[in-house]
This record gives structure tokens, sequence and C-alpha cells, in this order.
């Protein structure tokens, strides 16, 4: 047999060796890698780490173990969620997955905001706001733009789709309103009516809503104009828009004494008027509670365990979606408590009591999934692509 036959009988001979192999086992307690991607993953921090799900199946995919206590959101692309540690905002890869080193760094890493294919990020503890084209995280750590705040302070920001910058004015003993920078970032226009400055949402339009202890702030076309509260102290500091609707549902506290208010009343925001309209829920809720629907719906998870469906226009409660059992918030805000995430027509909540995570038709009120965790789930969130 000539050489060159030999070489090719060896090379086959090998190839197929290869092909039937049986590979080894892995080491006890080993980390098995996850052979194909993770469909519409969804992420949950437990004390001690981070499960990721597939979000078809709500199967733990994968348990990355992180000490402290984290935070989850989008990170406005298709993949990744940007995690909330004690030194910056790090960036897991929830398809594949995999927590990456790459870390925008910064003193006490509060709100993450996606809006017009850019992310936004402020660091509470030094005042500094990165802004970035998600859909590059791909490629490692973007560079981004920064933006010095004035000072320190728990503050937000968010990017409109001509490059303005709207950033919020405080310092770490006061926050008072917001200020509008151009592309070129020259200021354009300001306001400090605004007490205890907190939280954002943008709706149709782009009109940008902050909220305040005394109503809130609406920005749209070059403007700022104040919404004020029915109540001498009616705080709105948690918000949820939608490009969807004109109208912005925030929470609603009116006791400025309370140690901790569980109110039963949420606020409508119209941004076309200026008109404020509380809607009464008979159960109350807590800051994980907001949300929006496909069309456009207002959705409270309450504390009796449903999913509560205002029509935003009419102002009014059409639907109540039991899921889980009844709850009350706890003092510290950092400890579990039954939150909701909605991407598309789908409604995630979790119920740390129980360790389990539902997957909910917005629509129906059906219950599609129910998967029950290791360990109690805190805060829950997915990949949203901004685009």
């Amino acid at each position: 047999m000539k050489r060159t036959s030999l070489l090719l009988l060896a090379a086959a001979l090998l190839a197929g060796g290869c092909g039937t192999a049986q590979p080894a086992a892995a080491p006890a307690g080993a980390v098995q890698t996850q052979a194909a991607p993770i469909k519409e993953p969804l992420v949950l921090t437990y004390d001690g780490g981070l499960y990721v799900l597939d979000g078809d199946t709500l199967k733990v995919a994968e348990d990355i173990p992180l000490p402290g206590f984290n935070r989850v959101n989008p990170a406005g692309d298709d993949r990744h969620v940007l995690v909330s540690t004690a030194t910056g905002f790090r960036v897991l890869d929830a398809v594949t997955p995999e927590l990456k080193d790459d870390e925008f760094t910064g003193d006490k890493p509060g709100h993450v905001v996606r809006h017009a294919g850019k992310t936004v990020l402020f660091s509470d503890g030094t005042g500094q706001v990165t802004v970035f084209d998600p859909h590059d995280l791909a490629d490692g750590l973007p560079e981004g733009e920064t933006y010095q705040a004035a000072a320190p302070h728990h503050g937000v920001a968010l990017q409109l789709a001509d490059g303005e910058l709207v950033v919020t004015l405080g310092t770490e003993e006061e926050r008072k309103g917001i200020l509008v920078l151009d592309r070129d970032r020259k200021e354009i226009t300001r306001s400090e009516d605004c007490p205890g400055v907190h939280g954002e949402a943008t709706a149709e339009g782009e009109a940008v809503v902050v909220g305040c202890e005394d109503g809130v702030l609406v920005y749209r076309d070059g403007k700022i104009t104040k919404v004020e509260s029915p109540d001498r102290y009616g705080r709105i500091g948690n918000q949820a828009g939608t490009g969807n609707s004109p109208i912005v549902l925030g929470d609603y506290k009116k006791d400025p004494d309370a140690e901790l208010e569980r109110p039963e009343q949420v606020s409508l925001i119209d941004t076309r008027t200026g008109e404020l309209r509380l809607v009464d829920l008979g159960t109350s809720y807590s800051f994980r509670s907001l949300a929006r629907g496909p069309h456009g719906e207002a959705l409270v998870l309450g504390t009796d365990g449903a999913i509560h469906v205002i029509d935003a226009e009419k102002g009014e409660v059409v639907a109540r979606h039991a899921v889980v059992g009844e709850w009350r918030e706890p003092l510290d805000w950092q400890r579990p408590r039954p939150a909701l995430f909605v991407r598309g027509h789908v409604a995630y909540v979790t119920d740390p009591a129980g360790k389990r995570v539902y997957a909910v038709d917005v629509e129906s009120g059906r219950t599609l999934r129910t998967a029950t965790l290791p360990a109690s789930p805190n805060e829950v969130t997915g990949v949203v692509d901004g685009h």
C-alpha cells in the first residue's frame, strides 16, 4: 500500500475514533457548560448569586455564585443584562450564559435607563453618567460617553433620540430637579421645582416624566412642566412608561412621616394634558410592582397576590389576575418580595415565600408555566432589545 493511502487510512480511523469517543465525566461539583443558547433568558437574583432561566421553560440553565446584594436590569440588546454590584455595573451574557469581567466601574451604581437605542448609567457615589450603545457589548466593554453631574446624588439620566440628555439635579443632602442638555452638552432648560426627585419614565412622543414629593416634572418638546399632586405631600418616586401610551403609571404615597407607607393608590400622568389621576386598587403594592403591558395597559402586582390591569385612558381597573398568595412588603427594601417583570405578552412574577416563578399571559391572566427554584428569588429581569 502506498504511503499516501496509509496516511489517509490512519486519518480516517482517527476521525472515526473522535466521533465515537465518550466524553470524560465531569468532576463532582463542576459547572456544566450550557451547550445551546438560552432562549428568551430571564435573570433572577437570590442571596448569594444569580439564576439564569430559559424563558420558555423556566428551567434554571445556570446558577452563578455572586456574593452581596446585587441588582439586575436589561442592558438594552437581545442577550445582555447589567448586574449592579458593590463596584459597578457588570456585564452578564444571559444567552451563553457568562458573567463577564467587563464592568462599568462606579461607586454606588444606581439607575439603568434604556431609550432610543442608548443605555444610560448613573453612579450615585460619583455623579457620573455613562451613555453607550448596548449592541456594542458583544465586542467587549464600550467606552461610551460620560457626563459628570455637578454633585454626587441618588440620581437618574436618560438620552433622547436627538441626543438630548435629561439628568437629575441634587446633592447627597438634597435632590431638587432636572437639567436638560443638548447633544453638545449645553444647557437647554432646567427646573428646580421637584423636591426629592426620583425615578423616570418615557411615554409616547418621548415625553419624559420624573417623580417629585409633590407631583412630577414632564419634559416634552423643549419645555418642562410641573404637574402637582392633589395632596400637599404626594410622592411619586417610581414610574413605568411605554411608547404605546402618552400616560405614565406611577406609585403614590401621601404620608411623609410613615416608616414604610403601604399605599393603595397609583397615579396616572397624562403627558398631553398634564392631568394627574389617582386610581384606588383596594390593596397595597411595592416599588417592584409596576409594569406596562403590550397594549399600554398599566399593570400593578398587589399584595393580594394579583396583577391588577388598569385601562390607562379610562383610569379604571379592568381585570384582576390572581397569581401568588397574599404577601406583605418588608421594611427593608433589599429584602425579597414578589416582583413583576413584563416582556411582550408575558408577565413574570416571583414568589419568594414559595421559591417559585410564574409566567402569566397578560391578556387572559392564564398561568402559562410555573417553576420551583432552589432558593428564594429577589429581583427579576430579562433581555429586552432597545431597538
